[in-house]
């Protein structure tokens, strides 16, 4: 099955057809749940009045702190690159609104950049299920968001077979197919050739992050949608696109997202993490870490 959801595509794919429509439905409650929730572009989200709120301490619903619990899980496993406090920065780049208008539109020259306050910024109180954001943060939950909801819906479906669950690039990993691991293509574009390389997986999350698919001019420079929280300015390392296996497709994004900013220390957090990945370089140059096959041994 294929669908969009925020300017993104997604399948879904069970092992045992009649369990589709089970999936299908678990799939839409979370998407739905979380876009009431954590989307940032909805002026009647609970993160938009989380974020006109900062400064004072606020009642939150199940869903947006499990959503800010993952957020400050990615941020801790990264070192806080993966880091949810960044929306005034990608506000500054003119990241405002809809992605397909701003793409279209482009957006004036940015303001000075805006390091991120980081998660110190957040205090989440987990017994009373409040939270407050220091004066001037706030919130973009969307890359974590989107991963959490893939491994959550893989975990319902888990329990009656296999299950891929693939949100714009984030893919959760359950069980099996009929005859044997999953095999999941891996892109580094938008565009589909079908001889992409392919991997087998189980039991695993797949992550795939790149700063040249979400590009827009800013003025007369061209900007992307990742943002370096300790500069507060988009990312300008040497990998275009980063691919990470991990356990959870959670772990997975967070890792593909920092090492997009670690540039050429990607490869050293990556496999002291005991994780493995596939970096692309600008020009074309691919490495290999953790084990990753290679695209020869993938089929490319």
């Amino acid at each position: 099955m294929k669908f969009s959801i925020w300017g993104l595509s997604g399948s879904l794919t069970t092992q045992h057809p009649h369990d589709l429509a089970f999936a299908e439905q678990r799939l839409w409650h979370w998407l739905d749940a979380v876009d009431a929730t954590c989307n940032r572009f909805r002026s009647d989200s609970e993160i938009s009045r989380l974020n006109e709120q900062a400064g004072y301490t606020v009642a939150i619903s199940s869903t947006l702190e499990m959503a800010l619990d993952a957020a400050l899980g990615a941020a801790a496993m990264t070192n806080g690159l993966c880091d949810p406090t960044v929306l005034p920065a990608l506000i500054s780049l003119g990241y405002s609104h809809d992605f397909a208008i701003l793409q279209r539109d482009g957006a004036p020259a940015p303001r000075a950049p805006i390091p991120a306050p980081g998660t110190g910024a957040i205090e989440l109180d987990r017994e009373r299920h409040t939270v407050r954001l220091a004066p001037g943060c706030r919130l973009d939950l969307g890359a974590s968001a989107k991963a959490l909801v893939a491994d959550v819906v893989a975990d319902e479906v888990a329990s009656r077979g296999g299950v891929v669950v693939e949100i714009g690039g984030d893919v959760a990993v359950r069980g099996s197919d009929s005859q044997g691991p999953w095999v999941i293509g891996v892109s580094d574009s938008l565009h589909l050739s079908g001889r992409e390389p392919r991997v087998s997986v189980a039991d695993a999350g797949l992550a795939t992050s790149s700063i040249t698919t979400r590009t827009w001019r800013a003025g007369d420079q061209m900007v992307n949608h990742l943002i370096d929280p300790r500069t507060g300015s988009f990312a300008r390392g040497p990998y275009a696109t980063a691919t990470v296996s991990a356990d959870t497709c959670l772990r997975a994004n967070a890792f593909a997202t920092a090492a997009l900013l670690w540039g050429e220390d990607a490869a050293y957090h990556i496999a002291q993490a005991g994780l493995s990945a596939r970096l692309v370089r600008h020009e074309g140059t691919v490495e290999y870490i953790g084990g990753w096959p290679s695209d020869e041994e993938s089929g490319a």
